[in-house]
Order: structure tokens, then sequence, then C-alpha cells
């Protein structure tokens, strides 16, 4: 072959293959913000609840503001217990401190209880939801105990542990146990069975199962449990220090009480109520992370 028909085929084959797209090197590229997205979104989840509030402050400011109302009015509140409201951490003394102490005070004890009803639930409902016959045995009494309301079990708590503060950690465990368990029974009981088959082809043990298939499986209904759970153990310690003691947030409302402080009542239960609210919310993101959004059927 000539070295002109070698050019020919040369330039014959380059010209067949496809050109390629030449893009400028910008770096690194920036997200941009959709400021819409987040104004429509703002709109829809933060000012409907501020309307409500604010519709439910001035009906209250309208119906408490005679001098002859039983209970203070929102700007009454606002000028009596202002330093509870503005000044969350102050301390001043052993029971003169703010609400947000008292609030973590009460929170460490809900940590402790919460926390071993958690682990305690979690493997009891495990092993019931195992065993059938654990479940026809034991089921009617959980059902029967967790209807006693949680001051119920304080005198016992008291009589056994001569203490307050363990005594309270027990009202918390006792308390929020009980949905824990339930669920998480239910959860692996409904475990596809298909699951199980493949832990017996792969001869798992017991604990490997456990970790790799049973939690797994059931977490959905394992933090609907704890959402359950976490909730009533925050009404449980508030009602538990009442008659406690301490310097939790439960005993402060108590002491306004003895003081005839109403105001500072409202503030705290508005602590109380927001305080839950994260605690439910911090439990559910934890759930959605884990079980990636799954849901309990």
């Amino acid at each position: 072959m000539s070295a002109l028909a070698k050019k020919e085929k040369f330039s014959t084959t380059a010209s067949a293959k496809p050109a390629g797209k030449v893009v400028p090197f910008s770096g690194r590229q920036v997200a941009k913000i959709d400021f819409r997205r987040l104004g429509a979104s703002a709109l829809r989840n933060v000012v409907p609840p501020v309307v409500v509030l604010a519709l439910i402050l001035l009906v209250w400011q309208v119906l408490c503001s005679s001098p002859q109302a039983s209970l203070p009015s929102p700007h009454q509140v606002w000028q009596e217990s202002y330093d509870l409201i503005a000044y969350p951490f102050f301390n001043y003394g052993s029971q003169d401190i703010g609400l947000g102490w008292r609030v973590l005070v009460s929170l460490q004890r809900v940590a402790y209880g919460f926390g071993l009803a958690a682990v305690a639930g979690v493997i009891v409902g495990a092993i019931i939801g195992q065993s059938v016959w654990a479940m026809r045995g034991l089921d009617p009494i959980f059902q029967v105990l967790r209807t006693v309301p949680p001051l119920a079990w304080l005198p016992l708590s008291l009589a056994a542990f001569q203490d307050s503060n363990p005594s309270a950690i027990f009202v918390i465990f006792i308390t929020s146990i009980w949905p824990v368990i339930i669920n998480t029974a239910v959860g692996v009981r409904n475990i596809p069975q298909d699951y199980r088959n493949v832990a017996q082809v792969l001869r798992l043990n017991q604990f490997e199962f456990f970790f790799k298939i049973m939690l797994p499986s059931a977490a959905p209904y394992i933090f609907t449990g704890l959402r359950i759970g976490v909730g009533l153990s925050w009404l449980a310690i508030v009602a538990a220090e009442m008659l406690t003691g301490g310097v939790g947030i439960g005993f402060f409302i108590w002491d306004a009480w003895n003081s005839s402080r109403l105001p500072d009542i409202i503030v705290a239960l508005a602590y109380i109520g927001v305080v839950g609210f994260a605690l439910d919310k911090v439990v559910s993101a934890l759930g959605k992370i884990i079980t990636r959004g799954a849901s309990a059927n």
C-alpha cells in the first residue's frame, strides 16, 4: 500500500470517530439555594402554628384581663415571670435556680429510667416475640400492668429504695417499659418467614439472628414503642417529682402552687410541653434514620 493510500485510510478512520465535547473547567460547582421553595416551606410549616398561637393568646388575654378573672392573663404572666422566661439558667442558690437547670435535672432522671426501659424492653420483647407460649402467658399480665398509673408505683418504690431519686427513676422505668415490650414483641412476630429461612440456611446463631435479622426487621415497631415510652416517661417524672421533691420541674410546679404563683406554673407548663415535643421529635428522627423511613404496618 502506498503512502498516499495509508494517509487517506487514516484520515477516513479518524473522521469516523465522534468528536468529544469539550467542557470548560469551572472549579467547584456551588449548589444554588432555592429561596422560593424555602419560603413556601416556611409558609406551610411555620406560619399556621404562629397564627393559631397568636389567636389563643388573644382569646386568653380577653378572657383573663378582668380583675375578677381567676387565672392570670398573658400580659400578667410576662410581667411577673419575666426572669423565668428570659433567663432560664440563672443560679442564685440551691432552690433559686432557673427552669433550664430544673429541666436538665428532670431530663437526667428520664435518661436513666427510659434508657433502662429501652434496653430491657427490647430484650424482653424479643424473647416474648420468639415464643408463642411466652406471648400467651405474659401478654395478659403486661396489658394489666401497663394500665397502672405512674403515681401508684411511687409508694412501693419509696418503700423499696428509701430514697427519692432512685424511686423516681423506677417510676419512669416501670411506666415506659410496657409499650417498648409490646411493640417489640409484635415486630418480632411479624418478621417475614423468608428472613427466618435465610437465617437457617446461613446457620446464624441466636446473637447473629438478633442483630442481623431481628433488630433491623422489627426496628419500625421498636421505635413506635420508644416514642410512646419517652412521652410516658416525661409525664411520669413530672408527676413523681411533685411528691418526691428535689429541684426538678415537677417539684417547682408544686412549690409554685403552694406559694400561689400561678404565672410561674404557666411558664413551667410551657417548658414541659416544649421539652416533651422535642423528645418526641428526637426519637422520631432517630427512628427515621435507622429504619430508613420504614414504618410499622
